[in-house]
């Protein structure tokens, strides 16, 4: 479905970012991307969503060179509108796009009930939890029943607990919508929990040290077991090699 080919990117400062990034994710297919800090992996999602132009390379998806702006991405701050309610802010896409209000209702009772949120359709923002808030940027991009998410770093600032019954459930989505999604991260565990194909990037300027084929991913009882202990150390011992990229 995605398919990066020699990705070179560099800033108008002169900092180089992206040094010859190729790989490619399937239809249908969970992809996690970690790597140090301010290595360029956030860059790297915005380039895939059409939100930065190529300078060099080129990213293909379903067949075609990246439609600037149509990929839905989900932040890290949730990218709510404070003054709107949970069904205002879930509705904007398809307000937008002069949905009937039939329609609307018939598309988001369902997911706001799947995410929990059907309680708190008239709550604002303010109102909600940090946890809340992500699951409500979650069902804004579902109600537009997207064929691929990005994500970028989209539980980093919540607490352990709601950081890890997030993870499950972003899991039961991919699984029960058949959702190609890309997720930023710096946490190797969640990595290792989300993504079906692991990309590890080096230092600046970035290159893919490795990709690391994950297949329990998104399992519930994964977590507990010594594969994934033993995933999140191989992980983690790239990360913080030195060894060429290679295709594990």
């Amino acid at each position: 479905m995605i398919q990066v080919s020699n990705l070179t990117f560099t800033y108008p400062e002169g900092v180089e970012v992206l040094n010859d990034v190729s790989f490619s994710v399937k239809k249908g297919e969970s992809c996690a991307i970690i790597g140090p800090s301010g290595c360029g992996k956030t860059t790297l999602l915005y380039l895939i969503a059409g939100l930065l132009s190529i300078q060099g390379g080129e990213i293909r998806v379903n067949g075609t060179v990246t439609p600037r702006g149509n990929i839905p991405m989900i932040l890290q701050d949730y990218g709510l509108f404070p003054w709107k309610t949970v069904w205002e802010n879930v509705a904007m896409g398809l307000v937008l796009k002069h949905a009937s209000h039939r329609d609307i209702k018939h598309r988001l009772e369902p997911i706001l009930e799947e995410l929990g949120l059907s309680p708190f359709t008239s709550f604002y923002p303010s109102q909600l939890s940090g946890g809340q808030r992500q699951r409500v940027a979650i069902a804004r991009v579902l109600a537009m029943d997207p064929s691929l998410i990005l994500m970028d770093e989209p539980f980093s600032s919540l607490d352990a607990m709601t950081r890890e019954h997030l993870q499950i459930l972003l899991a039961r989505i991919w699984e029960t919508h058949h959702i190609t999604f890309i997720i930023v991260t710096h946490s190797i565990e969640e990595a290792t929990f989300l993504g079906k194909k692991v990309i590890v990037l080096s230092e600046r300027p970035a290159w893919i040290q490795a990709v690391v084929e994950n297949t329990r991913a998104g399992d519930p009882t994964f977590r507990s077991s010594k594969e994934f202990f033993d995933t999140s150390t191989k992980l983690r011992s790239i990360l913080f090699s030195t060894n060429q990229g290679t295709q594990v």
